[in-house]
């Protein structure tokens, strides 16, 4: 890390999340079912499900993308929804592609947000920037461009363009997807070192089970926009619920293969 860095006030601060009765509708379709889920501050915590169970809405939610239908989401004791609550909490979302833009070098992808919020001199934003690329190994990355990267680095550059925004509640939306094995563990020990280094509250959605399972403190499986069950790591290891167990240790059966029921179903 760089000797002269100095972080801003808001580093070391940590915000829990509180959804409350949370329910959102698009036109005639329910997404999220009163959802009710408690994230302490300081935890990693990851929410995991099938495709197409909400996950990634409630994570917009939380970070203040949507508007609930009904019931509310706080960060600590401020409303997520409320514009204004940005100006008190400093909150970064991972992106699942990254979200890079490929016409701007690695470094100027970090320095972006400073630069256009005006929030230090040129100087103040290389500090940041390159601390930040420091802490994930990217210095030597730092003129190439998008297109040069590899997915994992690309994903490295995306969690370090977050850092930069110097966050106390970092949401990230499946972090590995598209990543091999190997990739995919780095990516969990990045999240985890992050949170030991800055105590920032995180909130990860994924369908990676190896991730949730070796670095969340709590998590929640969230099946049709409901939250079917929360618990520690170990309550997940033999869950009771056949529906759970399924996702986490699927058994390949080719006598009785899904996709004839998946077809039977929609018959």
């Amino acid at each position: 890390m760089s000797s002269t860095y100095t972080a801003s006030p808001f580093v070391g601060k940590t915000f829990g999340v509180t959804v409350s009765h949370l329910t959102k509708q698009f036109g005639r379709s329910t997404v999220l079912k009163d959802i009710n889920l408690e994230v302490r501050p300081g935890e990693i915590f990851a929410i995991m499900g099938p495709s197409g169970s909400g996950k990634s809405v409630l994570l917009k939610h939380i970070a203040g993308l949507e508007t609930a239908t009904s019931g509310e989401v706080r960060i600590g004791e401020y409303d997520a929804a409320d514009p204004a609550t940005r100006d008190k909490v400093h909150l970064a979302l991972v992106f699942q592609a990254g979200a890079l833009f490929n016409s701007l070098s690695v470094y100027d992808n970090l320095a972006l947000y400073p630069r256009e919020h005006r929030l230090y001199d040129e100087a103040g934003i290389r500090e940041r920037v390159m601390h930040a690329l420091s802490i994930l190994s990217l210095e030597k990355a730092v003129k190439k461009f998008p297109s040069e990267l590899s997915g994992g680095m690309k994903k490295r550059v995306a969690i370090a363009r977050a850092l930069v925004m110097e966050p106390q509640l970092l949401l990230y939306d499946e972090p590995t997807s598209e990543l091999d094995p190997v990739m995919s563990a780095t990516i969990s020990e990045i999240i985890a070192t992050l949170r030991e280094q800055t105590a920032v509250t995180s909130i990860v959605v994924t369908h990676d089970r190896s991730l949730a399972m070796s670095i969340a403190d709590r998590m929640a499986f969230i099946m049709e926009g409901k939250i079917r069950a929360t618990g520690t790591p170990a309550d997940f290891k033999q869950p009771s619920d056949p529906v759970i167990a399924n996702f986490l240790h699927p058994v390949v059966d080719l006598k009785n293969p899904r996709f004839k029921q998946l077809e039977h179903n929609y018959e």
